[in-house]
Formats: structure tokens, sequence, C-alpha cells
């Protein structure tokens, strides 16, 4: 389940409800996921025409202090981004910050990166867009390195680490990294250097044979595809009461999403993570997480 660390509902109080009641109900994990601002210009996303970006984007919590928040309250749960816009940030930093949170878990982190692809917060980080690509590469072999024994070397095209001690060291060797993509270039790239494939449902046909190419692609290059995890992110409506026409994959009332989950069984795809927190009321939305726990306990 995403946390809510967006829009209307976004708050401490409400993190911590969603994350005890998650972690409550046998949940895998909860998540949280990175902006760094909401340009008041209008701009094109995904090729849509351009427009305000949506205005829950309006407040978002900073991602890896949530989670160190929510680490402190819980005991299993796992918890994951989905996405952080790695290469806004030096590797460095970040591994440090993931390491961290880590040893304040217990060993519950699962860093979901992605690459970004808002001009303005590449600007804002003072980071050039065309380092998109060869650069994420470089992102997840640096902090690779800082969670390796010391002394932690890199070189890179762009990323230099000189021999140095750089811990603390994460209590999981290492901490499992998930890419954030659905393109064909991103999904190649995951299958080659990630330890996993976090990838947007748009649909039960798309999201099987993007979880299959993946597998195929992480073979192809010598890996152990079962090792690796797909964390499909479903951007689509939780609601109370059944959605009758035009209903999204993984959307609608708890059970029908249950049905859905359930036909994913030997798929490829792992976990499911729900990313639709509403904006209206939060004893509502902890209500739908009881009762889709307990449908999918129901039918799978």
């Amino acid at each position: 389940m995403q946390l809510p660390t967006g829009g209307a509902l976004a708050g401490p109080a409400n993190i911590a409800r969603v994350a005890k009641e998650a972690e409550r109900l046998g949940y895998h994990s909860v998540w949280t996921y990175e902006r760094l601002l909401r340009p008041m210009a209008e701009i094109s996303m995904f090729g849509a025409p351009p427009a305000r970006i949506p205005e829950t984007y309006r407040l978002t919590y900073e991602p890896l202090e949530t989670l160190s928040y929510v680490a402190g309250m819980t005991d299993t749960i796992r918890l994951g981004t989905s996405v952080i816009d790695a290469l806004l940030h030096p590797p460095i930093v970040l591994a440090r910050r993931f390491a961290t949170l880590d040893q304040f878990s217990g060993g519950r982190v699962v860093a979901g990166l992605g690459q970004g692809w808002m001009p303005q917060e590449f600007e804002a980080a003072n980071v050039p867009m065309k380092r998109m690509g060869a650069g994420m590469d470089e992102v997840v072999a640096a902090m690779r390195a800082c969670w390796g024994p010391d002394p932690t070397q890199y070189q890179g095209r762009f990323y230099r680490i000189e021999a140095a001690e750089v811990n603390p060291k994460p209590v999981q060797q290492p901490i499992p990294i998930l890419l954030g993509s659905t393109t064909p270039a991103g999904i190649a790239r995951a299958a080659r250097i990630a330890d996993g494939l976090n990838p947007i449902a748009f649909s039960a046909e798309q999201l099987t044979g993007t979880a299959a190419t993946f597998r195929r692609l992480a073979q192809e290059a010598g890996r152990d595809a079962a090792a690796l995890s797909v964390v499909a992110r479903a951007n689509v409506p939780l609601t109370d009461e059944p959605i009758t026409e035009g209903r999204p994959f993984l959307g609608g009332a708890p059970e029908q999403i249950a049905e859905d989950i359930a036909r994913l069984e030997g798929s490829g795809v792992d976990t499911v993570l729900i990313a639709s927190i509403r904006q209206t009321d939060i004893d509502l939305e902890l209500r739908l997480l009881e009762r889709l726990q307990a449908a999918v306990a129901k039918v799978g």
C-alpha cells in the first residue's frame, strides 16, 4: 500500500495510521514516492497536452525521512520507494541514506529508483537531463559500491568516489534495487543491472507481457531470473462500491481488485502496489485496506 505522503490527506498522523494498520493486517510493504516540486507552468506529461501536473503533487513528503518515521513505529512490514528519482541525488549521499534507513528498520528496505522525467526538477537539482540512460547505470553501480566492503571506490563517467570508508553499511547485503520503468530500454536496463522491476500496471496484458519480457531478458543476460522481483504499481481508484462500467485493471472495489490479483498468479508478478489513496476520508481508506486484505485472502 502507498502511504498518504501527497495530497490532501498527507501528514504524519495519517501516514502513521496507514502504516500501522497495513502491518496489523499483514500487508507485505508500504511505499513512498518523490516529487521535488509542482511547477506553476503547464507541462506535457508522457505525451499528453500541456497542463498543470495534478494538484496532489502540491504537497509531497520526502520519501526516506517518511520511511524512517514509519520504521520507528513498525516491526515487520517492508519499506519501499516507488520511486526516488535517483539522478537528482549524488549516489554516495543516496546510498548512505538508504543504508541508514536499513539499519534503523532492521533490514526492511526496498530501493525503488527511477530516472525522473520533469525538466524543472532536473534544473532545480542542477543535473543535466542528458545524464538519463548511462547515468542510471552509474548511480546503481556507485550505490552498490558504497554498500560493499571498504575501502569504497568508484570511477565512472559521471561520478567518482576516491578510496574511502563509507558507512554505515546496510543490514541487507545489498539492499534490493528496483528500477521503475515501462519503456523497452528501461525494462532491459532493469533486467541487466537491477534486482527487480517496478512497472506501472495499465492492463493485464501489458503487465504480464512486461514481466515476461523482463525475466526473459534477465535470463538472456546470464542472471537468475527467478531470483528477481516484479512489483506492479496500480495507479487506479480504490472504491467503496464496485465499478460496473469501464473498470480499470486493479481498480474498483476491494473484491474486484482481489480477483485481478488472483489472476496474476504464475504471471511473474510478485507484488501489487496499491497506489491510490483517495483525497477524501482516511477512515474510509482504512476500512478499504481491511476489506482488500480479507478479499485477497478469500480468493487466494
